[in-house]
């Protein structure tokens, strides 16, 4: 849960709002998606503030930062490990909760301490193979 991590990070009302958004969020939105929606409700609210408040999140590690999407970094609300499904054409993201056990050989670690791993999945959803 996002609102567990926010200890010490000073809460305004549109702050509120991008955590409000995010909680349960499953589209691994953008900032600018982000910003365009609490815009909505905070019209004087600027993009900075929405940046700002997600490099705290993320800092905190309530948000992961994905950059699987080369066109613009994405953030996922579930900070917990998972891998990702990811359309080539629409770029939608989906999560995948599954463990895979992956072992890297001791010789091509070259000194390294494994912490954790990313599977990204790669295909065309259904919705773009019916194109449309």
């Amino acid at each position: 849960m996002i609102k567990n991590k926010i200890k010490g990070l000073k809460m305004t009302p549109q702050r509120l709002a991008i955590l409000a958004y995010l909680e349960g969020n499953i589209d691994h939105p953008s900032a600018d998606d982000i910003y365009k929606a609490v815009l909505k409700k905070f019209p004087t609210m600027s993009f900075a503030t929405v940046y700002n408040t997600l490099e705290s999140l993320k800092n905190r590690g309530s948000v992961s930062e994905l950059t699987i999407d080369p066109d613009k970094k994405r953030f996922d609300p579930n900070p917990d490990p998972h891998n990702h499904l990811i359309c080539n054409k629409c770029r939608k993201i989906l999560d995948i909760h599954i463990d895979y056990e992956l072992r890297v050989p001791y010789e091509k670690k070259q000194g390294f301490e494994i912490t954790g791993n990313h599977i990204k999945f790669y295909g065309i959803c259904p919705k773009c193979r019916r194109g449309k």
